[in-house]
């Protein structure tokens, strides 16, 4: 009971530091905000610590296999030559590594995008045309209109980001006419979804402070009674 209430003391000074942002920018807020960062920090560097480098790389390097030790050996060798890149004479040699990293992002990004994204939408879209699939109380025309707003969500969505332009002599590149209107309507759809985010995230940060409202009133009601 002493640790939950020691804790508790020390969520509700937290608390009130970051709420004294209301009255402007000052010394307690920022010691809140270094305070998080650092145990942030330091929890990153622990969970890299015990997750990654030990079970990843010094175990296998310490009681693998051969050929353990050897798989190992290449993250061990390329962040070397990342280091490399904190001193000017030696940043070429680090470019190794920077290509090799920048590589795997770019294939696991692409990978990520078209298999986890594009194709699900893709299907997705296709199949809520399929008026079997439905629940069996489902209005058949209700269903097509739903899945052609989506449709045509998608289609004028993808079209807002395709930046293909007709190049003329003297004059700047235009797109074709048909384009710039489903760009347009695409971009109704972009606008309807960042307020839905918005209003998501906004819901989550006044659900955080009703939070944190409540735990101060629940600690300092004790006090008052």
């Amino acid at each position: 009971m002493q640790v939950d209430m020691i804790w508790t003391i020390v969520g509700f000074i937290l608390t009130l530091m970051v709420f004294s942002y209301i009255f402007g920018d000052n010394f307690l807020f920022r010691l809140a905000t270094y305070l998080f960062i650092g145990v942030s920090a330091g929890f990153v560097a622990l969970t890299l610590a015990t997750q990654v480098f030990i079970p990843k790389l010094f175990d296998p390097l310490m009681t693998g296999m051969l050929d353990q030790r050897i798989i190992a050996l290449v993250p061990l060798v390329l962040g070397l030559l990342l280091l490399t890149k904190l001193i000017p004479r030696l940043a070429r040699v680090g470019n190794i590594s920077m290509a090799y990293l920048i590589g795997v992002s770019a294939a696991v990004m692409i990978g990520g995008l078209v298999m986890g994204s594009l194709l699900p939408q893709v299907i997705a879209t296709v199949n809520l045309f399929d008026l079997k699939s439905g629940a069996a109380n489902t209005n058949p025309v209700l269903q097509l209109v739903d899945a052609t707003f989506i449709l045509v969500g998608t289609i004028t969505t993808l079209m807002f980001f395709y930046f293909g332009a007709r190049v003329r002599p003297n004059l700047p590149p235009q797109r074709s006419r048909l384009i710039e209107v489903l760009a347009q309507i695409g971009q109704v759809f972009i606008g309807i979804t960042l307020g839905a985010l918005f209003s998501g995230v906004y819901s989550a940060a006044l659900a955080a402070l009703i939070e944190r409202v409540y735990s101060i009133w629940n600690f300092i009601k004790p006090l008052l009674g």
